[in-house]
């Protein structure tokens, strides 16, 4: 083994365990925020808008921060991303219940949008990392994003849990301060022991370069977009709300209880998501696929995952209303839904590192990452506007469309390097 693997290795174990650390406060803030003010009395609307300026900021971010990393370096992003996150965390700790309505979701917002701006440094930077350090050849490249993505999706699904403990155990401010005292002592220990092995950036990186003029690249990133709408549309809001509404019976210890239940199953959901991405590679036997094959292969399972929601949208019209029947069909079809979006989910990671070259990486990726965070605006819009609108039935039939939508988008994708997977 050369002296550059071990270091390749010590750099990737650096990335991954900051990216941890960052999506367990990520998991934990959204839940800690959704229950918090849904117990305040928001609508479903109202808890959207909430989340819509994370999204949005982050959209603004990914579009920006490729540039960022090219012009300062991929360890400056990361570090950023962490440092806003703690800041946005005693930000948030300073809201005052006194304040009137409309001043706490401004306040919220703006708070929540700096934490969008963290995530997608973090993201990025993270992403990037592994086109820069995966070793040439047998199918490592996706082998290294699927473990990165998968236990990342692992642990924010921790997050979901350990937010909805927090708020049950210390209530909502002692828990935001608790998570920004421990990111803050991760960040100084990754900052300490982070080896060298990643790019310090280019002095003469144009912002204009961000943008790409590959159609493979466009075409991956809009399926990536209505991908994950198609998600975040029931995600977000609806289920959510949905499942406290027949879970709570108003009163403290039942609200407690709720809480912990629907922490549960989003936890679980996304650990399940995240165990089938890290598998990914070896579930679809990609290791010697060349990449027009694998591309024909996202295709199909997208096709495959905008039947489910449309089914469980005819489940919820039949129904009328809640019942212990349709909740556990609910939860039963969410799990499949799971499993096909997590392979989705994975070849696009696969193929945005495969498709881009080592000197655009961090341009394309963020690019790409920008249609992820507008799918996750959109996505966040609708699921409070269509189960407000149309309740849990309109909730899911947008999720099947928009799915729909990203395997029209992913259908023409036609990548010009034909070789195997690397």
């Amino acid at each position: 083994m050369s002296d550059a693997q071990p270091r390749a290795l010590a750099a990737y174990g650096a990335v991954t365990a900051a990216y941890w650390a960052f999506m367990l406060s990520d998991g934990a803030l959204r839940m800690l925020v959704l229950l918090h003010f849904h117990t305040l009395g928001f609508s479903a609307l109202q808890l959207a808008w909430l989340f819509l300026l994370y999204e949005f900021m982050g959209m603004v971010t990914n579009l920006s921060a490729g540039w960022l990393a090219a012009r300062f370096g991929l360890t400056s992003t990361l570090y950023a991303g962490l440092g806003i996150q703690i800041v946005a965390l005693a930000a948030l700790a300073q809201l005052d219940p006194a304040w009137g309505l409309g001043a706490s979701v401004a306040y919220v917002m703006a708070v929540q949008g700096a934490s969008g701006v963290a995530k997608d440094l973090a993201k990025m930077s993270s992403k990037s990392a592994v086109k820069l350090l995966a070793p040439k050849g047998d199918g490592a490249l996706f082998r290294w994003v699927a473990v990165l993505t998968g236990s990342k999706n692992a642990v924010k699904g921790l997050g979901f849990l350990l937010g909805t403990v927090l708020l049950g155990a210390l209530g909502f401010t002692a828990s935001v301060w608790a998570m920004a005292a421990v990111l803050a002592v991760i960040l100084a220990g990754v900052a300490l022991f982070m080896p060298p092995g990643l790019p310090q950036g280019k002095k003469g990186a144009k912002f204009t370069e961000v943008f790409s003029k590959d159609p493979a690249i466009n075409r991956l990133s809009a399926a990536r977009l209505f991908l994950f709408g198609a998600r975040d549309v029931w995600f977000v809001v609806g289920i959510p709300i949905y499942f406290y509404a027949v879970l709570s019976d108003g009163s403290e210890a039942g609200n407690r209880a709720a809480f912990f239940q629907i922490g549960t199953f989003m936890a679980l959901w996304i650990i399940a998501y995240g165990v089938v991405q890290a598998s990914a590679p070896k579930l679809l036997g990609a290791k010697s696929k060349p990449l027009g094959q694998i591309s024909r292969m996202a295709t199909r399972w997208v096709a495959g995952l905008t039947v489910i929601p449309l089914a469980l949208a005819g489940l919820s019209l039949m129904a009328d209303g809640p019942q212990g029947w349709l909740t556990g069909a609910l939860i039963a079809g969410l799990m499949v839904f799971g499993f096909v979006f997590a392979v989705n989910s994975s070849l696009h990671s696969y193929l945005i590192l495969a498709l881009t070259s080592a000197e655009r990486v961090t341009m394309d990726v963020g690019f790409y990452y920008m249609s992820n965070a507008a799918g996750r605006l959109v996505g966040t819009l609708l699921s409070g506007l269509s189960y407000q609108i149309g309740g849990l039935p309109l909730c899911l039939a947008t999720a099947g469309a928009m799915a729909g939508l990203s395997a029209i988008c992913i259908r023409g994708l036609r990548p010009a390097d034909q070789s195997a997977v690397t």
